[in-house]
Protein backbone atom coordinates (compact mmCIF):
# COMPACT_ATOMS: atom_id res chain seq x y z
CA UNK A 1 0.00 0.00 0.00
CA UNK A 2 1.41 3.62 -0.80
CA UNK A 3 2.26 5.59 1.71
CA UNK A 4 0.22 8.96 2.31
CA UNK A 5 0.91 11.81 4.16
CA UNK A 6 -1.66 13.81 6.43
CA UNK A 7 -1.35 17.11 7.81
CA UNK A 8 -2.50 18.33 11.23
CA UNK A 9 -2.73 21.96 11.08
CA UNK A 10 -1.69 24.92 11.06
CA UNK A 11 -4.76 25.32 11.68
CA UNK A 12 -6.87 22.62 13.52
CA UNK A 13 -9.54 22.15 15.82
CA UNK A 14 -7.45 20.37 18.24
CA UNK A 15 -5.02 23.27 18.39
CA UNK A 16 -5.51 26.76 19.99
CA UNK A 17 -2.70 27.87 18.25
CA UNK A 18 -1.05 27.26 14.65
CA UNK A 19 1.21 24.81 14.31
CA UNK A 20 2.04 22.13 11.58
CA UNK A 21 2.59 18.66 11.96
CA UNK A 22 3.05 16.36 8.71
CA UNK A 23 2.51 12.48 9.65
CA UNK A 24 3.04 10.19 7.13
CA UNK A 25 0.99 7.00 7.31
CA UNK A 26 0.85 3.70 5.82
CA UNK A 27 -2.82 2.92 5.70
CA UNK A 28 -4.22 3.52 9.03
CA UNK A 29 -0.66 3.36 11.19
CA UNK A 30 2.16 6.70 11.20
CA UNK A 31 5.39 6.06 10.39
CA UNK A 32 7.16 9.02 10.11
CA UNK A 33 6.25 13.00 11.61
CA UNK A 34 7.55 16.17 10.62
CA UNK A 35 6.80 19.39 12.27
CA UNK A 36 7.28 22.95 11.12
CA UNK A 37 7.45 25.83 13.42
CA UNK A 38 7.53 29.81 12.99
CA UNK A 39 3.87 30.18 12.51
CA UNK A 40 3.83 32.88 15.68
CA UNK A 41 5.87 35.95 15.04
CA UNK A 42 5.49 38.01 18.36
CA UNK A 43 8.88 39.24 19.10
CA UNK A 44 8.51 38.93 22.85
CA UNK A 45 12.15 38.75 23.71
CA UNK A 46 12.71 41.75 22.06
CA UNK A 47 10.26 43.49 23.35
CA UNK A 48 11.32 42.81 26.61
CA UNK A 49 14.73 44.45 25.84
CA UNK A 50 12.95 47.70 24.76
CA UNK A 51 11.40 47.87 28.30
CA UNK A 52 12.43 48.94 32.06
CA UNK A 53 12.83 45.76 34.17
CA UNK A 54 10.02 46.65 35.54
CA UNK A 55 7.90 46.98 32.37
CA UNK A 56 8.62 43.90 30.95
CA UNK A 57 7.30 41.75 33.25
CA UNK A 58 3.64 43.05 32.26
CA UNK A 59 4.83 41.88 28.57
CA UNK A 60 6.38 38.72 29.67
CA UNK A 61 2.85 37.67 31.42
CA UNK A 62 1.81 37.76 27.77
CA UNK A 63 4.16 35.04 26.57
CA UNK A 64 0.93 32.72 27.68
CA UNK A 65 -2.46 33.19 29.33
CA UNK A 66 -2.63 29.77 31.00
CA UNK A 67 1.03 30.24 32.38
CA UNK A 68 0.84 34.44 32.94
CA UNK A 69 2.62 33.27 36.22
CA UNK A 70 4.71 30.85 35.17
CA UNK A 71 6.74 32.85 33.12
CA UNK A 72 6.82 36.01 35.65
CA UNK A 73 8.03 34.05 37.79
CA UNK A 74 11.11 32.47 36.17
CA UNK A 75 12.01 36.00 34.96
CA UNK A 76 11.63 37.96 38.45
CA UNK A 77 14.44 34.95 39.77
CA UNK A 78 16.32 35.64 37.13
CA UNK A 79 16.56 39.70 37.86
CA UNK A 80 17.05 38.53 41.59
CA UNK A 81 20.40 36.72 40.32
CA UNK A 82 21.84 39.05 38.14
CA UNK A 83 22.01 41.27 41.86
CA UNK A 84 21.80 38.82 43.86
CA UNK A 85 19.31 39.13 46.14
CA UNK A 86 16.09 36.82 48.45
CA UNK A 87 12.78 38.23 48.20
CA UNK A 88 11.11 39.00 51.57
CA UNK A 89 9.52 35.24 53.06
CA UNK A 90 6.23 36.40 52.94
CA UNK A 91 6.61 37.81 48.96
CA UNK A 92 7.91 33.96 48.55
CA UNK A 93 4.50 32.47 50.19
CA UNK A 94 2.63 34.56 48.40
CA UNK A 95 4.17 33.59 44.73
CA UNK A 96 4.16 30.05 45.44
CA UNK A 97 0.06 30.35 46.34
CA UNK A 98 -0.28 32.48 43.00
CA UNK A 99 2.02 29.64 41.12
CA UNK A 100 -0.01 26.84 42.55
CA UNK A 101 -3.78 28.53 41.92
CA UNK A 102 -2.37 28.69 38.36
CA UNK A 103 -1.39 25.04 38.42
CA UNK A 104 -4.73 23.89 39.21
CA UNK A 105 -6.91 25.83 36.90
CA UNK A 106 -4.07 24.99 34.09
CA UNK A 107 -4.11 21.42 34.64
CA UNK A 108 -8.09 21.66 35.17
CA UNK A 109 -8.29 23.14 31.86
CA UNK A 110 -6.36 20.21 30.28
CA UNK A 111 -8.12 17.39 31.88
CA UNK A 112 -11.21 19.46 30.43
CA UNK A 113 -10.31 19.79 27.23
CA UNK A 114 -8.78 16.40 26.67
CA UNK A 115 -12.51 14.56 27.59
CA UNK A 116 -13.70 17.37 24.82
CA UNK A 117 -11.46 15.91 22.26
CA UNK A 118 -12.09 12.17 23.09
CA UNK A 119 -15.96 13.28 22.88
CA UNK A 120 -16.66 12.60 27.28
CA UNK A 121 -18.06 16.12 27.27
CA UNK A 122 -19.28 15.52 30.20
CA UNK A 123 -15.58 15.34 31.54
CA UNK A 124 -15.34 18.70 30.03
CA UNK A 125 -18.45 20.41 31.75
CA UNK A 126 -17.86 19.17 35.03
CA UNK A 127 -14.02 20.51 34.75
CA UNK A 128 -14.81 24.25 33.23
CA UNK A 129 -17.32 24.53 35.70
CA UNK A 130 -14.64 23.44 38.50
CA UNK A 131 -12.19 25.67 36.68
CA UNK A 132 -14.52 28.93 36.98
CA UNK A 133 -14.08 28.35 41.17
CA UNK A 134 -10.27 28.66 40.74
CA UNK A 135 -10.45 31.50 38.62
CA UNK A 136 -12.61 33.02 41.20
CA UNK A 137 -9.99 32.23 43.87
CA UNK A 138 -7.17 33.84 41.66
CA UNK A 139 -9.89 37.47 41.11
CA UNK A 140 -10.11 37.42 44.83
CA UNK A 141 -6.32 36.99 45.59
CA UNK A 142 -4.75 39.11 42.85
CA UNK A 143 -7.70 41.23 41.28
CA UNK A 144 -7.56 39.11 38.14
CA UNK A 145 -8.36 35.90 36.56
CA UNK A 146 -5.25 35.51 34.60
CA UNK A 147 -2.35 37.75 34.11
CA UNK A 148 -2.49 38.61 37.21
CA UNK A 149 -0.14 41.52 37.09
CA UNK A 150 1.39 40.74 40.80
CA UNK A 151 5.12 39.81 40.35
CA UNK A 152 8.11 41.68 40.27
CA UNK A 153 12.05 41.91 40.40
CA UNK A 154 12.04 41.82 44.23
CA UNK A 155 8.87 40.47 45.45
CA UNK A 156 5.03 40.51 44.86
CA UNK A 157 3.50 44.21 44.03
CA UNK A 158 0.47 44.02 45.87
CA UNK A 159 -0.45 42.12 49.35
CA UNK A 160 -3.24 40.02 50.09
CA UNK A 161 -6.39 41.53 51.74
CA UNK A 162 -6.36 38.77 55.08
CA UNK A 163 -10.50 39.31 55.21
CA UNK A 164 -10.42 37.39 51.76
CA UNK A 165 -9.07 34.44 53.16
CA UNK A 166 -11.96 32.21 54.76
CA UNK A 167 -13.71 33.11 51.27
CA UNK A 168 -10.49 31.82 49.28
CA UNK A 169 -10.18 28.65 51.28
CA UNK A 170 -14.21 27.98 51.40
CA UNK A 171 -13.91 27.74 47.57
CA UNK A 172 -10.58 25.45 47.14
CA UNK A 173 -12.14 22.98 50.01
CA UNK A 174 -15.38 23.20 47.70
CA UNK A 175 -14.19 22.29 44.74
CA UNK A 176 -12.06 19.10 46.39
CA UNK A 177 -15.54 16.96 46.55
CA UNK A 178 -15.86 17.41 42.62
CA UNK A 179 -11.88 17.07 41.81
CA UNK A 180 -12.59 13.02 43.87
CA UNK A 181 -15.70 12.38 41.47
CA UNK A 182 -13.55 13.29 38.60
CA UNK A 183 -10.65 11.06 39.80
CA UNK A 184 -13.20 7.83 40.26
CA UNK A 185 -14.30 9.05 36.55
CA UNK A 186 -10.94 8.74 35.24
CA UNK A 187 -9.26 6.14 36.58
CA UNK A 188 -12.25 3.83 36.75
CA UNK A 189 -13.75 4.29 33.13
CA UNK A 190 -13.27 1.31 31.26
CA UNK A 191 -13.85 3.63 27.84
CA UNK A 192 -10.80 5.96 28.80
CA UNK A 193 -8.73 3.01 29.52
CA UNK A 194 -9.40 1.25 26.25
CA UNK A 195 -8.83 5.03 24.86
CA UNK A 196 -5.70 6.02 26.40
CA UNK A 197 -3.56 3.16 27.64
CA UNK A 198 -0.62 1.64 26.06
CA UNK A 199 -1.11 4.34 23.42
CA UNK A 200 1.75 7.24 23.05
CA UNK A 201 4.15 5.02 25.40
CA UNK A 202 7.18 7.62 25.92
CA UNK A 203 9.53 5.41 27.89
CA UNK A 204 12.16 6.69 30.38
CA UNK A 205 14.80 6.31 28.06
CA UNK A 206 13.28 8.74 25.55
CA UNK A 207 12.67 11.24 28.14
CA UNK A 208 16.40 11.33 28.75
CA UNK A 209 17.38 11.58 25.29
CA UNK A 210 14.39 14.54 24.37
CA UNK A 211 15.49 16.10 27.96
CA UNK A 212 11.30 16.12 28.04
CA UNK A 213 10.15 17.86 31.61
CA UNK A 214 7.09 18.10 33.65
CA UNK A 215 4.34 15.43 33.88
CA UNK A 216 5.57 14.62 30.08
CA UNK A 217 8.82 13.50 31.93
CA UNK A 218 6.92 11.99 35.65
CA UNK A 219 4.35 9.70 33.61
CA UNK A 220 7.67 8.18 32.12
CA UNK A 221 8.80 7.66 35.60
CA UNK A 222 11.32 10.51 35.67
CA UNK A 223 11.30 12.09 38.92
CA UNK A 224 12.11 15.63 37.70
CA UNK A 225 10.77 19.09 38.80
CA UNK A 226 12.55 22.29 39.91
CA UNK A 227 10.37 22.87 42.79
CA UNK A 228 12.09 19.88 44.73
CA UNK A 229 15.31 19.66 42.57
CA UNK A 230 16.31 23.29 43.42
CA UNK A 231 13.60 24.69 45.76
CA UNK A 232 12.46 28.29 45.37
CA UNK A 233 9.59 30.27 46.60
CA UNK A 234 8.05 28.50 49.40
CA UNK A 235 8.33 24.77 47.80
CA UNK A 236 11.10 23.89 50.56
CA UNK A 237 8.66 24.96 53.78
CA UNK A 238 5.77 22.85 52.83
CA UNK A 239 4.56 19.53 52.79
CA UNK A 240 4.01 18.22 49.30
CA UNK A 241 4.87 14.85 47.31
CA UNK A 242 6.14 14.76 43.42
CA UNK A 243 4.24 12.64 41.35
CA UNK A 244 5.33 9.82 39.25
CA UNK A 245 4.05 7.27 37.54
CA UNK A 246 5.78 4.57 35.54
CA UNK A 247 3.97 3.58 31.99
CA UNK A 248 4.47 6.50 30.20
CA UNK A 249 1.07 6.80 27.95
CA UNK A 250 -1.43 8.97 27.61
CA UNK A 251 -3.37 7.52 30.66
CA UNK A 252 -0.50 7.93 33.05
CA UNK A 253 -0.14 11.71 31.99
CA UNK A 254 -4.02 12.52 33.07
CA UNK A 255 -3.27 10.46 36.44
CA UNK A 256 -0.09 12.63 36.98
CA UNK A 257 -1.94 15.63 36.53
CA UNK A 258 -5.06 14.29 38.32
CA UNK A 259 -3.25 13.89 41.52
CA UNK A 260 -0.97 16.79 41.18
CA UNK A 261 -4.35 18.81 41.51
CA UNK A 262 -4.39 17.26 45.10
CA UNK A 263 -0.77 18.15 45.64
CA UNK A 264 -1.63 21.89 44.72
CA UNK A 265 -4.42 22.52 46.88
CA UNK A 266 -2.14 21.23 49.75
CA UNK A 267 0.39 23.59 48.83
CA UNK A 268 -1.81 26.34 48.82
CA UNK A 269 -4.10 25.46 51.78
CA UNK A 270 -0.43 25.05 53.71
CA UNK A 271 1.17 29.19 52.67
CA UNK A 272 -2.18 30.22 53.55
CA UNK A 273 -2.25 28.62 56.85
CA UNK A 274 1.13 29.68 57.44
CA UNK A 275 1.58 32.94 55.72
CA UNK A 276 4.43 35.10 56.96
CA UNK A 277 4.10 38.55 58.47
CA UNK A 278 6.65 41.22 57.45
CA UNK A 279 7.61 43.13 53.87
CA UNK A 280 6.67 42.28 50.41
CA UNK A 281 9.46 44.09 48.31
CA UNK A 282 12.67 45.51 47.95
CA UNK A 283 11.85 48.18 46.28
CA UNK A 284 15.01 47.43 43.84
CA UNK A 285 15.81 51.09 41.95
CA UNK A 286 19.34 49.96 39.48
CA UNK A 287 20.28 46.58 38.16
CA UNK A 288 24.57 46.27 38.12
CA UNK A 289 26.05 44.17 34.99
CA UNK A 290 25.86 41.13 35.16
CA UNK A 291 24.25 38.07 33.95
CA UNK A 292 21.43 36.02 35.80
CA UNK A 293 19.05 33.12 35.20
CA UNK A 294 15.36 31.83 36.99
CA UNK A 295 13.53 29.11 36.52
CA UNK A 296 10.59 27.78 37.69
CA UNK A 297 8.49 24.67 37.73
CA UNK A 298 5.19 25.33 35.22
CA UNK A 299 2.05 23.33 34.57
CA UNK A 300 3.72 21.72 31.44
CA UNK A 301 7.61 21.57 33.20
CA UNK A 302 10.56 23.75 33.61
CA UNK A 303 10.01 27.49 32.47
CA UNK A 304 13.43 29.06 32.41
CA UNK A 305 14.93 32.36 31.58
CA UNK A 306 18.04 34.17 31.34
CA UNK A 307 18.71 38.02 31.45
CA UNK A 308 21.89 40.06 31.02
CA UNK A 309 22.28 43.26 31.93
CA UNK A 310 24.68 46.27 30.99
CA UNK A 311 23.52 48.34 34.11
CA UNK A 312 21.07 50.31 32.17
CA UNK A 313 17.57 50.03 33.05
CA UNK A 314 16.47 47.60 30.79
CA UNK A 315 17.69 44.15 29.92
CA UNK A 316 20.51 43.94 27.47
CA UNK A 317 19.66 40.18 26.55
CA UNK A 318 16.46 38.33 27.30
CA UNK A 319 16.04 34.97 26.65
CA UNK A 320 13.35 31.96 27.23
CA UNK A 321 13.07 28.23 26.78
CA UNK A 322 9.03 27.14 27.75
CA UNK A 323 8.56 23.80 28.57
CA UNK A 324 6.75 22.77 24.97
CA UNK A 325 10.46 23.77 23.11
CA UNK A 326 11.83 20.22 25.04
CA UNK A 327 8.51 18.35 25.18
CA UNK A 328 7.37 18.59 21.32
CA UNK A 329 9.99 16.92 19.70
CA UNK A 330 9.11 13.53 22.23
CA UNK A 331 5.97 13.29 19.65
CA UNK A 332 7.89 12.10 17.12
CA UNK A 333 8.85 9.16 20.11
CA UNK A 334 5.48 8.85 20.73
CA UNK A 335 3.17 8.73 17.60
CA UNK A 336 4.78 6.41 15.25
CA UNK A 337 3.35 3.11 15.15
CA UNK A 338 0.25 4.04 16.42
CA UNK A 339 -2.85 5.01 14.26
CA UNK A 340 -4.61 7.89 12.92
CA UNK A 341 -7.77 8.12 15.28
CA UNK A 342 -5.00 8.22 18.31
CA UNK A 343 -2.70 10.78 16.81
CA UNK A 344 -4.49 14.11 18.03
CA UNK A 345 -4.67 13.16 21.90
CA UNK A 346 -1.30 11.40 22.16
CA UNK A 347 0.02 15.15 20.76
CA UNK A 348 -2.47 16.79 23.08
CA UNK A 349 -1.07 14.48 25.96
CA UNK A 350 2.10 16.87 26.11
CA UNK A 351 -0.44 19.70 26.95
CA UNK A 352 1.44 21.73 24.01
CA UNK A 353 1.33 25.79 24.59
CA UNK A 354 3.03 26.76 21.10
CA UNK A 355 3.06 30.35 22.21
CA UNK A 356 5.22 29.94 24.82
CA UNK A 357 7.55 28.44 22.36
CA UNK A 358 7.54 30.54 20.05
CA UNK A 359 8.96 34.38 20.68
CA UNK A 360 11.34 34.81 17.78
CA UNK A 361 12.60 37.83 16.33
CA UNK A 362 13.10 37.74 12.11
CA UNK A 363 15.73 39.07 10.76
CA UNK A 364 17.44 39.07 7.42
CA UNK A 365 20.25 36.85 6.25
CA UNK A 366 22.72 38.99 7.52
CA UNK A 367 21.14 39.44 10.60
CA UNK A 368 21.28 43.20 9.66
CA UNK A 369 17.45 44.44 9.93
CA UNK A 370 14.72 43.31 12.43
CA UNK A 371 11.39 42.56 10.73
CA UNK A 372 8.26 43.73 12.27
CA UNK A 373 4.41 42.39 11.94
CA UNK A 374 3.91 44.55 8.85
CA UNK A 375 7.12 43.57 6.55
CA UNK A 376 6.26 39.95 7.37
CA UNK A 377 2.88 40.68 6.00
CA UNK A 378 4.06 42.37 3.12
CA UNK A 379 6.70 39.59 1.83
CA UNK A 380 4.21 37.15 2.70
CA UNK A 381 1.93 38.85 0.01
CA UNK A 382 4.87 39.26 -2.24
CA UNK A 383 5.81 35.66 -2.14
CA UNK A 384 1.84 34.78 -3.18
CA UNK A 385 1.78 37.08 -5.57
CA UNK A 386 5.25 35.50 -7.06
CA UNK A 387 3.98 32.21 -6.95
CA UNK A 388 1.27 32.76 -8.65
CA UNK A 389 3.35 33.77 -11.71
CA UNK A 390 4.80 31.24 -11.78
CA UNK A 391 2.06 28.78 -11.84
CA UNK A 392 0.33 30.99 -14.47
CA UNK A 393 -1.88 31.96 -12.21
CA UNK A 394 -4.42 35.67 -13.03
Amino acid sequence: MAKSVIPIGPWHPLQEEPEFFTLTVDGETVVDMDVSIGYNHRGIEKLSEMKSFDQATFVIERICGICSTSHPFAYTRAVEDVIPVEVPDRAKYIRTIIAETERIHSHLLWLGLAGHFLGYNTIYHWVWKLREEILDVCEILTGNRNNYAIFKPGGVRRDFNMDDIPLVLRKIDGIIPTVDRLKKAILDDPVLHARLKGIGILTKEEVIDYSALGPTARASGVAKDVRKDAPYGAYDRVDWDMIVTENGDVFDKVVVRVLETYESIKIVKTCIAELPGGEIDLNIKDIPPGEGIGAHEAPRGETFHYIRSDGTNRPARHKVRAPTFMNLPTYKATVIGETISYATIILAAIDPCYCCTERMAVRDVEGKRLFGGPDLVKLSQEKTARMKREMGMP
